[in-house]
């Protein structure tokens, strides 16, 4: 012990003495001094004495934390703990020294560990197994030529164990993450976020070779430190918010929101998620919240290395979100070398709030939107988002969000009157986002939504192109750009946007969805058939990737394959996609009666639909009469007539093309 300077002090329970041993003769294997107590002893004035001087002495401090740890209340190493804790006080901000170490399962929010361990992300080392990649980080941490830290509150920053070539190590992942790659741009439909259940394609990460673009990151969800569960809506919404400031950036490459939570609460280490994410770099941090005041840890951290490009922690009143998120995307794009222009500070600035009270109001209509549905869901939602307005009547991204909604409430809930109302409530919040943020791309991206669902198809193009060029990283606005862009006809620029969506968001059942839509248009069926099946496998219980497919299959001939996947997740899509199969395969009684039940269900609204299944049973005077009637009601599934197979039969007639011209579609 000749260099006090350079010693590791491990702090453990007897329990624990196993895993702690194998750490320790790691460590000194590899020439690092070690300061680790066996005697269990646990007692006497000379042999307190030395442990004081030792934590006051060691360079780091180790704590070992298990099931143990959490298990008693009382013990000699929580006097060590409390030692380390006020020593790490004294430290200058810019030096490493508390790295926590757990060694089973143990949740790095447990509340029987020190604040300032929970303050940074702890190691994972199984059983005490120690990879050569964290005596690397150990050693780093000891060099301090070697080591630009960043403070973290006056602790150090949270020390990751270097992903191994393998994966083999697991780093329980209390956040979780984002996809890389852009180009483009994404949409708010998250309303129709999904879980996740089954695996998702991506298989062994050391079955590839491993290349992601450099400047590409994964944001995944901040922890929620707070102590309370109701407090994760506002953890998540700060996550995403960081997400969207940093898709503004045109050289990063972002990961989507759904790949990036999809790991959430689950055990993966970062060789996993940085292989299905594609992605070289995870922003990753947490988040306790008191009142107004909030404060927020963030590290970027190399996927490739497990090692720390940066790290930080904020304490902040929530009204300063808008700053913070700033200065983190500008923290972000240093550490990668990119540049993060003024404009882009702009848009970040620009699209929300200062009042806390209109930014908690905000995030929860959006944690209502993505994971409830039905009519009430949708009215909380709105309800939420009229609360954010009301609170700060310019809140530029309240605006647009209501916008989206309500266009999805007329659309799928409202009737007669209530849906024009709905439209133009919808029309008037989209103008006032882009009054109070021209460069917004939700706001452009809610006018698109608008747009379509008018029948405006050139005005929906130009807002749905101008929302993907203001945020170049945004899977979402890119996915429903592209299936739009394919419904329309412009096939090719569609098919090639659905693609990219989904390379920046792998893990979205949703991604893959719009990309199976923008596939059937473009009448590449097998193609099609592959995407709606990577969606199926995301989400098995959602009906619509079957229903689709099921089409998918009835056009290619395929009735039998057709009908057996139509049955499956019963919906008003695969009762289409049934009508029409039944009547091709004699079962006439069952076609009629399924549209006797769409009919019930729909009413007028389904005009479109009944046009479609009257043209696959022959009918092509019934299939015109409710053609027209469709484009009379202003009918949004007349988008895909320019596309529709099933409409084939028809358009070789004039009554056809005058609806087609009456449409004014783009090209």
């Amino acid at each position: 012990m000749t260099e006090s300077s350079h010693a590791v002090f491990l702090s453990h329970t007897s329990q624990d003495v196993e895993a702690a041993t194998r750490i320790c003769e790691a460590l000194r294997a590899a020439g690092i001094e070690v300061w680790f107590d066996q005697s269990e002893l646990r007692g006497g004035d000379a042999w307190d004495q030395s442990i004081r001087k030792q934590i006051k002495a060691c360079a780091l401090f180790v704590p070992i934390i298990s099931k143990h740890t959490h298990e008693r209340a009382e013990g000699y190493f929580r006097l060590e703990w409390k030692l380390a804790v006020d020593r790490s006080h004294l430290i200058m901000a810019n030096k490493a020294f508390l790295v926590p170490v757990v060694i089973d399962k143990t949740a790095d929010d447990d509340e029987h560990v020190p604040e300032k361990f929970r303050e940074v992300q702890w190691t994972r080392l199984p059983a005490g197994e120690t990879p050569p990649a964290f005596i690397q980080r150990i050693r780093r941490l000891l060099s301090p030529e070697l080591s630009p830290m960043s403070a973290v509150s006056g602790a150090a920053p949270a020390i990751r164990e270097p992903v191994p070539p393998h994966g083999r190590s697991k780093v329980l992942l209390a956040i979780v993450a984002v996809v890389g790659s852009a180009a483009l741009a994404y949409v708010v439909a998250t309303k129709f976020w999904t879980p996740k259940h089954a695996a998702a394609a991506g298989a062994n990460p050391s079955a590839a070779p491993f290349a992601p673009p450099p400047h590409s990151i994964a944001v995944l969800p901040f922890v929620n430190m707070s102590g309370d569960k109701e407090q994760e809506y506002f953890s998540d919404g700060l996550t995403e918010e960081l997400l969207n400031s940093l898709t503004r950036v045109d050289e990063l490459q972002v990961a989507g929101r759904t790949s990036s939570f999809y790991f959430k609460g689950e055990h993966a280490d970062l060789a996993t998620i940085a292989h299905r994410l594609n992605v070289a770099n995870v922003l990753e941090g947490s988040v306790r919240r008191s009142g107004n005041t909030v404060r927020i840890t963030a590290q970027l951290i190399n996927a490739g290395t497990g090692f720390h490009a940066w790290s930080q922690t904020y304490d902040r009143d929530v009204g300063d979100i808008l700053k913070l998120q700033t200065e983190i995307a500008n923290a972000v794009a240093s550490a990668l070398r990119v540049s993060l222009l003024g404009d882009v500070v702009g848009k970040i600035e620009l699209r929300g709030t200062r009042s806390p009270a209109a930014f908690d109001a905000y995030l929860r209509g959006a944690a209502t939107a993505r994971s409830m549905r039905g009519a009430q869901s949708e009215q909380a939602a709105i309800a939420e988002y009229n609360e954010a307005i009301r609170l700060d009547p310019a809140y530029a991204l309240a605006y647009a969000a209501r916008a989206t909604m309500e266009v999805a409430y007329a659309q799928e809930f409202a009737t007669g009157s209530a849906i024009v109302q709905g439209m133009a409530r919808a029309l008037a919040d989209g103008n006032e986002a882009l009054t109070l943020a021209p460069d917004l791309a939700e706001g452009h991206e809610a006018l698109a939504g608008h747009a379509s669902a008018s029948l405006e198809f050139a005005r929906a193009l130009g807002e749905h192109e101008r929302a993907v060029a203001l945020a170049p990283g945004n899977a979402a606005l890119l996915a429903e750009y592209g299936r739009f862009a394919a419904d329309i006809g412009l096939t090719e620029r569609g098919v090639a946007a659905a693609r990219r969506a989904v390379l920046l968001d792998p893990l979205n059942p949703r991604s893959h969805y719009l990309l199976g839509q923008a596939l059937h248009s473009a009448r590449r069926y097998g193609e099609a058939t592959r995407a709606y099946e990577a969606s199926i496998s995301l989400n098995p219980d959602s009906p619509y990737g079957r229903a689709f497919n099921g089409l998918n299959e009835y056009v290619q001939g395929h009735l039998q394959r057709a009908t057996e996947l139509c049955e499956a997740r019963p919906s008003q899509w695969s009762d289409l996609c049934l009508a029409a199969a039944y009547e091709k395969l004699g079962r006439r009684t069952e076609a009629r009666a399924l549209l006797d039940k769409f009919k019930s269900a729909q009413g007028d609204a389904g005009a479109y639909q009944y046009a479609e299944i009257n043209t696959q049973w022959g009918d092509l005077p019934a299939a015109f009469d409710w053609l027209e009637k469709a484009l009379r009601l202003r009918d949004p599934g007349l988008v895909i007539l320019r596309t529709d197979p099933l409409l084939d039969p028809l358009r070789k007639e004039p009554r056809f093309w005058a609806i087609e011209r009456a449409l004014k579609f783009p090209n």
